[in-house]
């Protein structure tokens, strides 16, 4: 009779770690097949490293190309455990390597009706409203608002940088982060009809 393949939390944990840049959560720690009691002992021999409450990261895999900010995602984890919140505004831009945005905060849209009992770190910035899939890319395995949206939320917010923001559309089209559609969704948004025509003339 065959010998039943034993499962391997490590190796598990490892793939869920590697798609999120070295972190986890507590419960997809769980998840991976490790008891909740054990997660202090992993953090004290130095094999996990607590980065805040409920978010860990694994010490032996090679630093995050993103710093912290997959980590200020996953803070934004739904009842579920998986993130709900989208990097946005100038953040999205900055990460999409468009105009000359370099935020001191970290720019996050999470649904109108999130709600958690911890305060956000610091370095976010939260932001609530609805956004559609459509609107919603990946980069290094990170939720980050495509170009259109991002544009649309930054005026929004800050209509003096219009013209600004009008230069980093044309760079975006050019190098062929905007689709027609895109623009024709948002200049029907009624949130950004006053000004979305005129940002990507």
């Amino acid at each position: 009779m065959p010998k039943r393949r034993q499962f391997d939390p490590f190796s598990a944990l490892i793939q869920i770690a590697q798609e999120q840049q070295g972190y986890f959560t507590t419960k997809q720690a769980i998840g991976a097949g490790y008891a909740d009691n054990t997660h202090p002992y992993h953090v004290r021999t130095g094999n996990w490293e607590r980065v805040q409450r409920g978010i860990y990261r694994l010490a032996h895999l090679s630093p995050p190309e993103d710093g912290f900010t997959p980590a200020y995602l996953l803070w934004t984890r739904g009842r579920d455990g998986k993130p709900v919140g989208v990097l946005s505004h100038e953040t999205a831009l900055s990460y999409l390597e468009l105009g000359d945005f370099n935020p001191p905060k970290v720019h996050i849209t999470v649904p109108v009706g999130f709600r958690r009992n911890s305060l956000p770190p610091k370095v976010v910035v939260l932001h609530r409203d609805t956004l559609t899939p459509s609107e919603i890319t990946l980069l290094r395995g990170m939720r980050i608002c495509r170009v259109v949206r991002a544009l649309c939320d930054l005026v929004w917010k800050t209509p003096v940088i219009l013209e600004e923001c009008r230069s980093v559309a044309k760079e975006a089209r050019r190098r062929g982060l905007v689709r027609e559609g895109e623009i024709k969704v948002a200049i029907a948004n009624p949130k950004f009809t006053t000004f979305a025509k005129e940002l990507f003339q």
